[in-house]
């Protein structure tokens, strides 16, 4: 079966009018599974090759089964799971490096790709001959590469460590040269494999920053990360893989949402999990209604916080309780009426109830903020890691109160509520609910802060100094 295929970015002749509606599909996976033969000893492999009645010595290992899915030319996908889960494998099949045990990929366009770290490059080369070697394998002639060059080295920025051998190179450089090769080689495709983890904050800004270009030129990004905020900030869909298959596809917010909630939960419980990622399992039978809020509705006033009924998560996500449980969450003013509605620049409490069903050590009590699209945008906790409350005992009930000031600019913000403990020397979730809470900010008049969050850097504008001593600031 052909199981890897490029065909031109572009074809010839004008596409009819239904076609245009069509999104063009660069990338298609259908029902590609991958199995490696596992041998408990190198001799088990040769008796298998030479015994006469092909006794089977070997276990077999599905790395991936029966994955279908397609990427829309222009889109940018993130694949995340746990670690074993067949992601790297996957992005090898698609780059033709291996190849399926069933199914099939078709690729449309140049591929450009960077896998986990230590491949592409030859040690022994230069980092000047892999950037050549790496274009040719590209089908970019030596003059091409070398129109190239100066802005691959200016990216990379090693300095004269590029005429040096890549086995002398940190994990960094490799990184930095890798990156640099694989973004000016005008690909349609850009594929990679969590490499962005390893340089500096610096260089890493600016990757993110030619990765948001190569959006706006609608070039195809897939990627691997752990990164649960890279994903949520950079995708429009996210792939959950465990254990060879995949599990779902959906936004980058749901999807990260329930891996939290899988490599954080409790391990026997994990499999049920997978098995009900279909269903209902946002709200777990718990109570996240405000306290009394029914008794503090109101209409909408501009200037005033109020509480909307209607305005009520709908992506709420419990993780698995440890003898735990939080409820009753809500957004007061200081004279105590419940909003969810709220004025910039003003200062509001938000709590929630815990309930102790066991025990519980060292716990800690943390709240975190986002944004629509899952961004977290900062949060605080009660205490320093594994300095919690030292016990609390069975059946106690809680009420936690954070008081915070209103900076956020117009928009809708969710909060995620979460108690952490301590259980055989680790420290874990207790219980975590994830988008618990759903509040709007209101449009104000003369507003002039931009982005997220109201920074207050001058409410009066900027200072206007003239550079010219003779001038004032009045000719500016």
């Amino acid at each position: 079966m052909n199981t890897n295929s490029q065909t031109p970015a572009s074809s010839p002749g004008v596409p009819s009018a239904d076609s245009r509606l069509i999104p063009e599909i660069a990338i298609s996976v259908k029902n590609v599974s991958k199995k490696y033969r596992l041998y408990d000893t190198p001799k088990d492999r040769l008796r298998e090759a030479l015994n006469p009645f092909r006794k089977k010595y070997h276990r077999d290992f599905w790395a991936l089964q029966d994955i279908s899915f397609e990427i829309a030319k222009g889109e940018t996908v993130g694949i995340i799971g746990r670690n074993g889960s067949g992601k790297s494998t996957l992005l090898q099949i698609i780059c033709g490096i291996l190849q399926p045990t069933e199914g099939a990929v078709s690729v449309r366009g140049r591929i450009s790709a960077l896998l986990e770290l230590g491949s592409g490059f030859n040690p022994e080369f230069t980092g000047k001959q892999n950037v050549y070697m790496n274009g040719a394998l590209l089908g970019l002639t030596n003059e091409e590469v070398a129109e190239r060059f100066d802005a691959i080295a200016e990216f990379a920025d090693i300095g004269g460590f590029i005429d040096q051998p890549v086995k002398t190179y940190s994990s960094g450089m490799y990184v930095r040269l890798a990156f640099a090769s694989a973004i000016h080689v005008d690909p349609d495709i850009l594929i990679i494999d969590e490499a962005l983890a390893v340089g500096d904050e610096a260089f890493q800004r600016k990757c993110f920053s030619r990765l948001h270009r190569m959006q706006e030129d609608n070039r195809t990004i897939l990627f691997v990360s752990h990164s649960a905020s890279m994903v949520v900030e950079l995708c429009k869909t996210a792939l959950l893989f465990d254990h060879g298959k995949m599990h779902l596809r959906g936004t980058p917010k749901h999807v990260v949402s329930l891996y939290h909630r899988l490599i954080y939960g409790p391990q026997d419980k994990i499999r049920g999990l997978l098995d009900t990622l279909g269903g209902d399992i946002s709200r777990n039978g718990m109570s996240i209604t405000p306290q009394n809020a029914t008794e503090t509705v109101q209409s909408g006033q501009d200037g005033q916080a109020y509480y909307d009924p209607k305005l009520l998560p709908q992506s709420t996500i419990a993780y698995e309780s440890r003898g735990v449980t939080i409820c009753c969450p809500q957004i007061t003013t200081n004279g105590g009426d419940v909003v969810n509605v709220l004025v910039h620049g003003d200062e509001y409490l938000y709590s929630f109830e815990v309930h102790f069903e066991e025990a519980a050590q060292k716990v800690r009590f943390g709240i975190l903020f986002k944004t629509t699209t899952g961004l977290g945008l900062g949060g605080m906790s009660s205490h320093e890691p594994h300095k919690g409350v030292p016990s609390i005992d069975r059946g106690a009930r809680l009420r936690l109160q954070f008081r915070f000031k209103c900076s956020f600019l117009p928009g809708v913000y969710f909060l995620n509520s979460g108690v952490m403990g301590v259980i055989d020397s680790a420290e874990v979730f207790l219980h975590r609910i994830v988008d618990i809470c759903m509040f709007r900010v209101q449009r104000a008049e003369n507003f002039v802060a931009t982005g997220i969050i109201d920074f207050s850097v001058n409410s009066t504008g900027p200072e206007i100094t003239a550079v010219n001593a003779r001038e004032t600031a009045t000719d500016v």
